[in-house]
Parts: structure tokens; sequence; C-alpha cells
């Protein structure tokens, strides 16, 4: 008796462990735990869809930008609805996380304090840009064009390379009453403020200068750029602050 008692013991957790590997086993991707949850971590991707966003300067339909196996990406070979994604909603502060991947020789980035407006013509015209590059791209040899960089600005404060083509990332922005932080898988790659003297000079000294509501806001839409290259997204989740 005491045989048997044991023998179902040992295969009842046996089962248990099946049971939670099985539970564990599923994709994680595109979802926020508990614990996120109670943190006020919001979903700005949801897996299936390209709800909460549109095309910049656009409420019309567009096919470039696909949502597929929990992927958000752009369609480089579709050329009937090109354009930047855009979120619907603006932010201020927040820690916004990402995953992001690129074809060899890609190049895309992600724009920050956005403003939508029709006589501000794209995205990067108004909100910085974090870089995000193949480390095969013939650009690459420019340290402020280097994903992590805040594109043109500044260059890396600690060289962060992106993982091989068709790897996944993870990136990191956190701002707070126009402090920023970038990061590239784990590292701090960019620190600015965009209220700062300083920041206004780079800005009057770059090529930017020519573009009167660049870098010149704390707070705005985010935007996904298209640069014909192809790029995919997942994971994407921001915490207001």
């Amino acid at each position: 008796m005491k045989k048997n008692y044991t023998k179902c013991l040992f295969i009842l957790a046996i089962s248990a462990a099946i049971f939670t590997c099985y539970s564990f086993s599923g994709d994680q991707n595109n979802k926020l735990s508990a614990q996120e949850k109670k943190q006020g971590w919001k979903l700005l991707f949801d897996g299936s869809s390209t709800s909460g966003w549109h095309l910049y300067n656009s409420q019309g339909a567009f096919t470039v930008w696909k949502a597929k196996d929990g992927e958000l990406f752009c369609d480089a070979m579709d050329k009937t609805g090109p354009g930047d994604l855009i979120t619907d909603k603006e932010y201020k502060n927040y820690d916004l996380k990402f995953d992001w991947k690129l074809p060899k020789g890609g190049n895309s980035g992600v724009f920050i304090n956005v403003l939508e407006r029709k006589d501000v013509p794209t995205g990067w015209a108004s909100g910085p840009e974090y870089q995000l590059l193949d480390n095969a791209n013939r650009d690459y040899a420019k340290p402020q064009y280097r994903s992590g960089c805040l594109f043109g600005m500044s260059s890396q404060k600690k060289l962060a390379k992106t993982k091989p083509e068709n790897t996944w990332n993870h990136s990191e922005i956190r701002q707070k009453n126009g402090k920023v932080q970038f990061y590239l898988n784990g590292i701090l790659t960019t620190e600015e403020d965009f209220t700062s003297k300083a920041w206004a000079q780079k800005v009057a000294n770059s090529h930017f200068h020519a573009y009167p509501e660049y870098g010149k806001h704390i707070s705005g839409h985010l935007v996904l750029q298209d640069w014909a290259t192809g790029i995919a997204f997942r994971n994407i989740k921001i915490k207001e602050l």
C-alpha cells in the first residue's frame, strides 16, 4: 500500500511539472505580466493589429505596415501605401520599451516628441530620432548614425553593437520633463536634455536648424520610420511616469 502511495505521489509530481512547463511554453510576446499591469505598463502593439496607430498626417488606409505572426512590420516590397507610422496618442513623461530587427543593411528609427501638423512634412522634421541601423549598413562607419544614437546629434556614450541581421534587439527610451535616455540591449547609449541651452546650440549647428520645430518639444507622438528597407517590431510597451 505504501509503495503504491509513493508511486502515485511521484506520478502526480511529474504531471504537475509537465503542466507547468506546458503552461509557460506558449508565446509570451506582446503580453503584459500581472506585475507589469500593476506597475502601469500598457501595450502599444497587441500582436495582431495596427490599432492605436495611423500614418503620419493621414487617416487613410495603408498596407505597408502589417501586423502578422506577432510582429508589427514595414513591408519593403509593398509600395502601395508608404509612410511613417504614428501613435494616435501623445506622450510626455514615459518609459518606452520595444524589440526590433532589421534585414542586412537595414535602416529605420523611432522618433519622439513628434508634432503632427500639415505644415510639418514628416516626423523627423520635429522629432529627435532613436536610430536603428544594421551593422552592415554603410552608414555604420559614422558614429552619430549607429543604433542607439540620437541620430545626427550625438554618438553612443558606450558602444553597444546590434545583433546580427534578422535577430531581435531590445531598446528602451526614458523621458522625464525633456530629459531623455536611450538604451540598446541594456546599455545606456545616449543622454540629452531637450530643455537645455546646450541642446539648442547643437540643433543650431546641425542640418536640422532648417526645420523650425525640430527638437523644441518635450511631448508629442511616437513615430516608427518607414525607410524602405523593412523593419519589424514586437513587445512595444509604455509606462507613463
